[in-house]
């Protein structure tokens, strides 16, 4: 019965850690990441791109600890940050027609570029930037799992 019990908990932790990680995205095209989860805490550094990615690593109270593409971390109170809408390229990509590598190219997508996220099935994304619409595999963003 002990070992139940450790084995149960063993699980619901991993479990619970896992549930932290999530990616959401810049609400605001000016935002303050924090060395802390507090108000007082100083600021690290300020992103000034809305709808950047980041990935949510820990919680606690209104702030969200988070990752961005270039591995940069901090602490971003939850005003400021929304479910996710955007990808990053993680190099450069073809942007197809179709989901499907036999359908015709559209672009290619230069690594780096912000995405915006229209809808993901299991294997794409179809996502719209400045100039183009189509679908990317997504094993080649970063922003979306």
């Amino acid at each position: 019965m002990r070992e139940f019990y450790i084995l149960f908990f063993t699980v619901f932790l991993l479990s619970s850690s896992l549930a932290e990680e999530t990616f959401l995205s810049l609400k605001k095209n000016k935002v303050n990441v924090r060395y802390g989860p507090s108000f007082d805490s100083d600021i690290k550094y300020i992103y000034n791109k809305i709808n950047l990615p980041v990935k949510q690593i820990d919680k606690k109270e209104n702030f969200r600890r988070i990752i961005d593409f270039k591995n940069n971390s901090g602490w971003i109170h939850i005003s400021q940050l929304k479910k996710n809408s955007s990808v990053i390229a993680k190099k450069e990509i073809i942007l197809f027609a179709n989901p499907t590598l036999f359908s015709k190219p559209v672009a290619l997508i230069k690594k780096g570029k912000l995405l915006i996220i229209e809808k993901c099935q299991k294997k794409w994304c179809q996502i719209v930037s400045d100039t183009y619409e189509g679908w990317i595999i997504n094993k080649d963003i970063w922003g979306s799992y």
